[in-house]
């Protein structure tokens, strides 16, 4: 996969939309600047869209599920069957994202891209590119192949989505050990130690935290990631869900559709994204700051500001899907709101 010519085909930012857009806010009856980071989000997908007429819907969760080698019972709490009950729940509209998506106006669809068990729930579709990946404790989770075929299949349904009249899209996923996988690769992306990016993902005692720590430690000891390419840190130590979310975030770019990021996981695949090709980052919107110690360190590293500070820790997109009224909000203002000249001042 050729990287620096996909990078070459995303257009960089419409620097005349923004200031249009920035303009209208500086118009409004408020105090200038006064929604914050929502005020910056706006004159983004302005930027990004190419129009200072903006609209964010209809929208739609892509969530990715996959299941990882690594996911032994003294490091993962939650039993790997789970992946699969999620996932079919999301398909069923019964998941947690579901019910929050619903109140936000947003569809979930659903995606097994390589969970340990296939499933025949209809709405579950997906290209389910093996059972599970490897274990990284042992060496690469992915061959090069798998981990293109991940990538590919979430460019496209990002293309596919906004060629079918979708304004914003948002990442999700499930998988039992993916807080395992994306502390290894923030550790080797950001150049931090395992301890300092490794948290207790779904609720670890400090015993079974002390064991991920090492688990990540090893992993990283054993496959040699080369930092410098996020291609190579992502095949060895990431997992179907983060390579199809970083696809998700590339096809956004390239379809000029903004993208929300979720939590550590998805912020992972965002920054994977932005190492693969610097320009996907013109798509991302941060929804919120995870409570995974990685979390804030990986928005700072994209230099992307989160709406929400509330320590969420869900998952399955339910963080971005949060964001979206507050977008929603500050939209209609931006379309709504009398300007100052309007009241007379």
């Amino acid at each position: 996969m050729d990287f620096c010519a996909m990078n070459e085909r995303i257009l960089p930012p419409d620097e005349g939309a923004a200031r249009r857009a920035r303009a209208r806010l500086n118009e409004i009856a408020k105090p200038v600047g006064s929604l914050g980071a929502l005020e910056d989000d706006l004159v983004a997908v302005a930027a990004l869209t190419g129009s200072e007429r903006i609209s964010l819907k209809p929208r739609a969760v892509l969530a990715m599920c996959a299941d990882n080698g690594v996911a032994a019972p003294d490091i993962a709490i939650t039993p790997v069957r789970v992946t699969r009950t999620v996932a079919e729940m999301m398909a069923r509209g019964e998941s947690n994202v579901c019910r929050m998506a619903r109140l936000a106006g947003a569809e979930v669809f659903p995606y097994d891209v390589g969970m340990f068990t296939r499933s025949d729930e209809a709405g579950l579709g997906g290209p389910h590119i093996s059972d599970g990946t490897k274990n990284i404790l042992s060496g690469p989770a992915m061959t090069a192949e798998q981990a293109e075929a991940a990538l590919t299949f979430g460019m496209e349904r990002a293309v596919e989505f906004a060629r079918r009249g979708y304004r914003l899209l948002a990442t999700g996923e499930m998988g039992v050990g993916n807080t395992t996988t994306s502390a290894a690769m923030a550790a080797a992306l950001l150049g931090r130690s395992p301890r300092e990016v490794t948290g207790r993902g779904s609720g670890l005692s400090d015993e079974s935290l002390r064991r991920k720590i090492e688990v990540v430690e090893q992993a990283i000891r054993v496959n040699e990631p080369d930092a410098s390419d996020a291609f190579d840190v992502l095949r060895k130590l990431g997992g179907y869900d983060i390579a199809a979310m970083a696809g998700v975030f590339i096809g956004g770019a390239l379809a000029r559709v903004p993208v929300l990021v979720d939590g550590v996981i998805s912020a992972v695949a965002a920054l994977t994204a932005a190492r693969l090709c610097p320009r996907a980052r013109v798509c991302m919107l941060a929804s919120h700051v995870s409570a995974e110690p990685a979390g804030r360190l990986l928005l700072e590293e994209l230099q992307l500001k989160p709406l929400i500070c509330a320590g969420l820790r869900l998952g399955e997109g339910t963080g971005a899907v949060a964001a979206m009224p507050m977008l929603d909000m500050a939209l209609e203002i931006y379309n709504n709101m009398l300007t100052f000249s309007d009241i007379g001042m």
